[in-house]
């Protein structure tokens, strides 16, 4: 009866390094070339180069009355501590129903050498919808103002 070759524990212990190398290298490159950087506008206008080939998310509010709108694209000026950003959105959808004049806008995309950044998403939330009414009570005030026994 012939005896049965063993694998080398070498043999397996290259196979496993090599499978798990090759892993982690695509791992690295992946999470490299997908990832966003967050800048503000400030940064932006001060990174040189490094702004034109990188991935961004830069946030701002919406200058008033800037926004001109075209199907699913639109064209906006983002204002942060007085400097300012031209973008243009070309996404596949159209603008949130928050994106208007005044609200924070989040843009993702590239900057151009043209000075205009060109964003493929955006998201907005308007700051006045979460805002508390003039005059309401805030939840701690509320809580405080009730009888004892209903706490």
């Amino acid at each position: 009866m012939p005896i049965p070759e063993r694998k080398s524990p070498l043999k397996i212990f290259v196979a496993t390094l090599l499978i798990l190398g090759t892993v982690g290298y695509l791992a690295f490159t992946g999470v490299r070339d997908n990832k966003d950087y967050y800048v503000t506008i400030g940064e932006l206008q001060g990174m040189g180069n490094k702004a034109y080939v990188r991935h961004l998310r830069v946030a701002g509010n919406v200058a008033p009355h800037s926004i001109e709108r075209s199907g699913t694209n639109a064209t906006f000026t983002l204002l942060e501590q007085g400097r300012t950003l031209r973008v243009t959105y070309k996404g596949s959808e159209p603008p949130p129903d928050t994106f208007k004049d005044d609200a924070q806008a989040l843009a993702i995309g590239t900057y151009g050498h043209d000075g205009v950044f060109h964003a493929t998403q955006l998201q907005a939330k308007c700051a006045s919808k979460y805002a508390p009414a003039a005059g309401a009570k805030t939840p701690t005030a509320a809580a405080t103002a009730l009888p004892a026994a209903t706490r």
